[in-house]
């Protein structure tokens, strides 16, 4: 008999589901610094200021965490 186990979402799966939930009026910046193996991404509402995300090992990490800090801001 086969188990049912949910297999982790890829990075590019993650960044997909992300992206559907940021409204599209805000803006949305995700960078790699040269030299270092760590992403960091903003997503804010048109006229704010959001908040920069930690450093993390891949994109989606880094959009997830910016999203979580800057989505109380109501549009």
């Amino acid at each position: 008999m086969g188990h049912n186990y949910a297999r982790p979402l890829t990075t590019a799966q993650k960044m997909e589901r992300l992206l559907e939930r940021i409204p599209p009026s805000w803006s949305v910046v995700v960078e790699r610094r040269a030299g270092e193996a760590t992403w960091r991404a903003l997503a804010q509402a048109p006229g704010q200021d959001g908040a920069w995300s930690d450093p993390a090992p891949d994109p989606a990490t880094a959009l997830e965490d910016t999203w979580r800090r800057n989505r109380t801001v109501t549009v």
